[in-house]
């Protein structure tokens, strides 16, 4: 029986997900297909129910606008996505017989790993520009790098329930402020994690290009389609370090493989190699 895995969003056409995961199969000798299925919020539903009556499933990577609908659609949360309400993996177990779906966030390791390969050290002063799901990702993420207050900066901050709630499970002190005029306080801060969608931090990214100050910081841009953003170019521009989103894509999918084939131990530095390979991110180990 042949086995596969998928990421689930909407658009999902851009993804590098599946060239990063059918590396790392390939490498472990792993029959394992993998592709990008594009389901929308009202659909999911409907399609959790179709592949509950499907086999040979190993695992879904989830993207937006699914993290938070996913909570509700699989049978048991697990680690931080429990605490986060925030899914962007799901698992298949067998058990007794049947089969369960697990949530689990490697969203938080994805994000830690990719802002600590960038030698950022720890209690740096940090800036999260959105407020959704991804959001609260960063925000727990930053919490391992020991970051006490997070200024959150969202486009409607109004609507930050998702961030508040993940910044309260986890100890966090807020400062949530508009976006708009927030140029000089991103300009300034250590560590900088944009998690909106790409082009909406254009017109931040030129806000701080005519400060013609120095953005000495870390920039983490999530997106990563176009690259390099124009918030990514302005801060390289400035002095800072850039790090792309494919960085995190690449340590959240890392944490997926070894969920997916249950083999963690062999997901070692030759298997992220192969990733890196894949999408033309520098070789490393974790």
């Amino acid at each position: 029986m042949s086995s596969r895995a998928a990421v689930l969003g909407h658009p999902i056409n851009h993804s590098k997900s599946p060239a990063l995961h059918l590396a790392a199969y390939a490498h472990l000798g792993m029959e394992i297909g993998y592709t990008a299925i594009d389901v929308t919020e009202g659909l999911l539903p409907a399609f959790m129910q179709q592949i509950d009556q499907q086999s040979g499933w190993r695992g879904l990577s989830v993207t937006m606008p699914l993290k938070l609908a996913m909570l509700n659609e699989v049978d048991e949360v697990r680690g931080v996505a429990q605490t986060l309400g925030v899914v962007n993996t799901v698992s298949f177990e067998e058990q007794a017989g049947s089969i369960k779906t697990v949530g689990w966030n490697t969203d938080v390791m994805g994000i830690v790993n990719a802002v600590r390969h960038a030698g950022v050290g720890t209690s740096p002063s940090a800036v999260v520009l959105g407020g959704g799901g991804t959001a609260a990702s960063a925000v727990a993420a930053l919490r391992e790098l020991a970051v006490d207050t997070v200024t959150i900066l969202a486009r409607d901050p109004a609507r930050t329930d998702d961030v508040r709630a993940a910044a309260q499970s986890v100890g966090m002190a807020l400062d949530i402020r508009d976006l708009a005029g927030a140029a000089p306080l991103v300009a300034g801060a250590d560590v900088v994690i944009s998690t909106l969608p790409p082009r909406a931090a254009d017109g931040l990214a030129s806000q701080v290009a005519a400060l013609k100050t120095p953005t000495p910081g870390v920039l983490l841009d999530v997106a990563y389609d176009p690259w390099p953003s124009l918030i990514a170019s302005v801060w390289q521009a400035g002095g800072g370090a850039v790090v792309p989103g494919l960085e995190m894509l690449l340590y959240q999918a890392v944490e997926q493989v070894r969920l997916f084939t249950g083999r963690g131990a062999d997901v070692n530095g030759a298997v992220i190699d192969v990733m890196c390979d894949a999408v033309g991110l520098p070789r490393r180990a974790l």
